[in-house]
């Protein structure tokens, strides 16, 4: 089932930005993706299958906007090893 959310976003702020519409959207769902995968709230293979892309391509590119993978802490050991 799909989903169309409706933002509203003044025209200045797509001239503000050198974007039309369409790619203004897909920022967006890239930079929702990516917070919500941060906060835990969203696993990386449906961040990646949201955004439309490989997941280990969402996780390389997440990294490179600063997400933490793994903190180096016994619960995320314990759930890693959990899935070998």
């Amino acid at each position: 089932m799909l989903n169309i959310i409706q933002v509203e976003c003044p025209s200045e702020i797509l001239i503000e930005l050198h974007m039309d519409a369409e790619h203004f959207s897909s920022l967006m769902k890239w930079q929702t993706a990516l917070a919500l995968f941060r906060e835990g709230k969203l696993s990386s293979g449906m961040a990646a299958r949201w955004t439309g892309m490989p997941r280990i391509h969402f996780l390389l590119m997440a990294m490179q906007e600063g997400a933490v993978l793994l903190e180096n802490n016994a619960d995320d050991f314990t759930r890693e090893i959990a899935l070998l």
